[in-house]
């Protein structure tokens, strides 16, 4: 009887160590509030006279990529999940009817830079001209979901916009 209520005692304890504010054992603080960062704008862009490498001899072709940096990043979220962590980032769009939002990976293979895993916040926008309208409005949600393997060498996430970057560190 002795060691059931020792063992349920022990464990109550360490569950609820896991409820403080500030524990590195709480899932919820893995990741600190983001911040504004400064970005570089780069004008070059990459050469469309060289081809991309195909899938197949039967692949169609590639449409070229339209979408553009949205204006800037408000906001920066990392939320723990089971298989890993939801990156989720809002941004304002330079007008309304900004469509197809993504968070597009600098590295394809997700593969981070000193511990930094850096995403392109990118949107579409119609080809007709469309109101400038409240900044709520304009206002995009997207997500980006990561599993633990690609978790454990993260230090830091960044997300990039025209104007600004967000960036958001591991505690």
């Amino acid at each position: 009887m002795r060691k059931s209520i020792s063992l349920i005692l022990i464990a109550s304890l360490i569950t609820a160590s896991c409820g403080w504010r500030d524990s590195r054992v709480n899932p919820r603080n893995w990741f600190g509030n983001s911040r504004d960062v400064p970005v570089e704008v780069v004008d070059a862009e990459a050469n469309p006279l060289i081809p991309r490498q195909r899938r197949g001899a039967l692949a169609r072709e590639e449409r070229p990529d339209a979408s553009v940096p949205i204006a800037s990043v408000i906001e920066l979220n990392v939320e723990p999940t089971t298989s890993g962590a939801i990156v989720h980032a809002t941004g304002i769009a330079e007008r309304q009817g900004a469509f197809q939002a993504r968070l597009v990976p600098d590295n394809p293979e997700l593969e981070p830079t000193d511990g930094v895993l850096s995403f392109s916040f990118r949107v579409l926008y119609p080809n007709q001209a469309t109101p400038v309208g409240s900044e709520f409005s304009r206002t995009i949600h997207e997500a980006y979901s990561l599993t633990l393997d690609e978790l454990a060498r993260i230090r830091v996430i960044r997300v990039v916009a025209a104007g600004n970057a967000r960036e958001t560190r591991r505690r």
